[in-house]
C-alpha cells in the first residue's frame, strides 16, 4: 500500500510548515520529528520553526526529501509539484484540502506517487 511505503521513508519535507502551533503545518512537522523522521520545514514565510532552519523552497533543502507532505492550497501546490518533479522527488503526501482535479492531473502527468490522507491519522 502506498501509505505504508511512504511512511517507511525517513526524510520528509513539510511544504506549508508554520510556527503557528494551532495549524496542521506545525502539528504535522512536529509529529514527524517526534516519530524519528528527518523533516525539513518549507515555507517562504519563516526563517525558523522551533529553532530549526526553514527553507524557502524544495531546491534550497540540504538533501532531497523522499516524501513531500503538502499543507498548502491546490493553487500553491501546482508550483510545488512542478519543482518536485524537476528535482526527481517522486512521493507526495496530500493532506485533506490540499488537492483538486488540476493538482491530481499534474501529479499523474509527471508520474509521481500520491497519497491522499491525513498523516497525523496514518502515523502509528
Amino acid at each position: 500500500m502506498q501509505e505504508e511505503i511512504m511512511l517507511g521513508k525517513k526524510v520528509w519535507a513539510v511544504v506549508g510548515a508554520t510556527e503557528n502551533t494551532d495549524k496542521f503545518g506545525y502539528k504535522i512537522y512536529k509529529r514527524l520529528k517526534l516519530k524519528g523522521y528527518r523533516v525539513y520545514p518549507v515555507s517562504p514565510n519563516y526563517n525558523e520553526i522551533d529553532g530549526d532552519r526553514c527553507y524557502k523552497d524544495l531546491s534550497s533543502l540540504p538533501e532531497m526529501p523522499e516524501v513531500i507532505d503538502m499543507v498548502v492550497s491546490p493553487a500553491k501546490g501546482i508550483a510545488v509539484i512542478d519543482e518536485a518533479a524537476s528535482l526527481g522527488i517522486k512521493n507526495i503526501w496530500l493532506q485533506p484540502g490540499t488537492y483538486n482535479n488540476e493538482l491530481m492531473a499534474a501529479i499523474n502527468e509527471k508520474g509521481l506517487n500520491a497519497v491522499q490522507a491525513c498523516v497525523l491519522v496514518a502515523l502509528p
